[in-house]
């Protein structure tokens, strides 16, 4: 059987989170493949001294279109790494022409099973591509400004259809790829999926098993159901904010169930700073903004539960 080939893009800010994903793919699915959009020379740096098992490199240089650097400019960094994840997968395509399929993952995800969980049940649909959603607990459901799906877990395989739906979404992202919201039905390289169902239901399947995608939006909503065994945890919010500090989660409330996982994830990323240390790699720390409102709106939402920091 070959192996499933995984894709993913980060910058130094992420190198640890990035170093935490591999480690984790490793121990669940050892045989796999993680290709890495490396968005920084310090990354690639990095990156090439760790020398990690399954992992194959591809510069941002490499990747970079005339199209690509027509738009990048007017982006913002989050911006232009949405833009390029419809990318990465012929990139994946091109260097290696026994690549059946190719799931994009983002920096933040951490395994807790193998994710040939959720690859069987796209297998079971005979279709081509493989969308994730939300899953919102209803509590925080924010899908009418953000969208039904999130890109997290992203499968598309070699075949026509699959290329299809990518080509229409490369250049939708093309087009238009921001953060901000003043243009209703789009947001960043996720709200097109929406579509996707209706336009192209004969080829994309939607993930039934939301309760093994688990995020601070919906943990504490699935663990009222009982003890939680997701395939992943996407940390999404988490940020290092110093060699000692980080922000955990913003805005939700994720119950004692769920904060089981951050005291996991914490682990792997002190092992994950120790290794960097170790080639010479530099953390680079995401800071706070620092606006007196938004201050004042943190400082009022940690009150309430919703947001919390934690020793690193």
């Amino acid at each position: 059987m070959s192996p499933e080939h995984f894709v993913t893009l980060f910058d130094r800010r992420f190198l640890p989170q990035g170093l935490a994903l591999h480690e984790s793919l490793r121990r669940w699915a050892p045989d796999a493949r993680l290709w890495v959009v490396c968005m920084d020379a310090p990354t690639e740096t990095a990156l090439r001294r760790l020398a990690l098992d399954g992992v194959v490199l591809i510069p941002l240089r490499e990747l970079e279109t005339p199209a690509l650097l027509a738009v990048k400019g007017g982006r913002t960094t989050g911006e232009y790494c949405w833009t390029l994840t419809p990318f990465v997968f012929p990139a994946v395509f091109d260097r290696d022409p026994s690549v059946s399929r190719v799931t994009y993952l983002d920096a933040d995800l951490f395994f807790f099973a193998d994710p040939k969980v959720l690859l069987e049940e796209l297998d079971r649909s005979e279709k081509s591509v493989l969308v994730t959603e939300h899953a919102y607990d209803p509590v925080y459901d924010v899908s009418a400004r953000f969208g039904r799906f999130c890109v997290q877990f992203l499968t598309f395989d070699r075949t026509e259809p699959a290329r299809r739906i990518l080509d229409r979404w490369r250049s939708q992202c093309l087009e238009w790829c921001y953060g901000r919201e003043d243009s209703p039905g789009r947001f960043g390289d996720q709200m097109y999926l929406d579509e996707w169902p209706g336009r192209f239901g004969e080829f994309v399947h939607v993930l039934k098993r939301t309760d093994a995608t688990l995020a601070p939006w919906n943990v504490k909503y699935f663990s009222r159901r009982g003890r939680l065994v997701p395939v992943f945890y996407h940390f999404h919010g988490f940020r290092i904010l110093s060699r000692g500090r980080a922000l955990l989660y913003s805005w939700f409330r994720i119950g004692k169930e769920g904060r089981r996982f951050y005291d996991v994830y914490l682990e792997a990323l002190r092992r994950k700073i120790a290794d960097m240390e170790r080639v010479g790699a530099a953390l680079e720390p995401i800071p706070l903004p620092t606006h007196w409102g938004t201050v004042v709106f943190r400082w009022i939402n940690r009150l309430r539960g919703k947001i919390e920091f934690s020793r690193l």
